[in-house]
Order: structure tokens, then sequence, then C-alpha cells
């Protein structure tokens, strides 16, 4: 669901979120100019921390966005998005710091770079 861009929704969690999509280049090109979002994934490769269709609400990332491993990010790996967790980081906070992207089922997506990760997930709902 589209929402514009003029009229807030808020999360159970008090979170006023502009706009609810779902893995995808339109949801990521929000993020990426500044608005928080609702995010809906679809499959089982988070149970039991997410089921399908379980939305979040995703902030922007920003160089200053602190990641952490463990954070479910929205991000894209190889060419998909995904709602994924991050598994390891290395070189944190220098220029050539680097992502390994996974699912919670031990199945790892690939390394990626800051520029490719969008959102970071706040609120599970």
């Amino acid at each position: 669901m589209k929402t514009n861009n003029n009229f807030k929704c808020v999360s159970p969690g008090g979170l006023a979120y502009s706009y609810s999509g779902r893995e995808d280049v339109q949801t990521a090109t929000h993020l990426a100019e500044g608005e928080t979002c609702k995010v809906t994934g679809v499959g089982n490769s988070m149970t039991p921390i997410l089921k399908s269709h379980q939305p979040v609400i995703c902030i922007p990332v920003t160089e200053s966005t602190e990641l952490s491993k463990k954070d479910i990010v929205l991000c894209k790996v190889n060419g998909h998005f995904y709602l994924h967790l991050i598994w390891s980081i290395r070189n944190a906070g220098t220029d050539s710091e680097m992502f390994l992207i996974g699912n919670n089922h031990k199945h790892s997506n690939g390394w990626i770079t800051r520029k490719n990760i969008f959102g970071k997930t706040v609120e599970i709902l």
C-alpha cells in the first residue's frame, strides 16, 4: 500500500512512517530519500524472528547509522532485495567497511557495503 508522503501513519510503538512497501527498489528509494517505512517481507527465511508477511518498521540508513551484528536490514545483495540479518562486519568504521548478510537459517547472501543497506529494522509489528 502506498501512502501519501504528506500523511503519516503511526506504528503501535509510536513510530511515524509515510510509506508501506515490500522488499523492493521502491521501498529502498523511499528509505534512501530519508523516509521511515513499513516493510513487509515474504517467505520463511527469517522465521521464527519474522513470519512471512509480517511487517517491520525501518529507518533510513545513513553514514552515521549504527549497524551491528544481528540487525535486520533492508538491503540489496547481488541484485536482490532482502530483509535479512547482518551476520558479520569487516573493517568496521572504515571506508572499506563490509557487511555479511544472511537469513535466519544459516544461508549467506554475501558481502555488501553500507551503500547497499537502505533500512534498519527498529520495530517488528
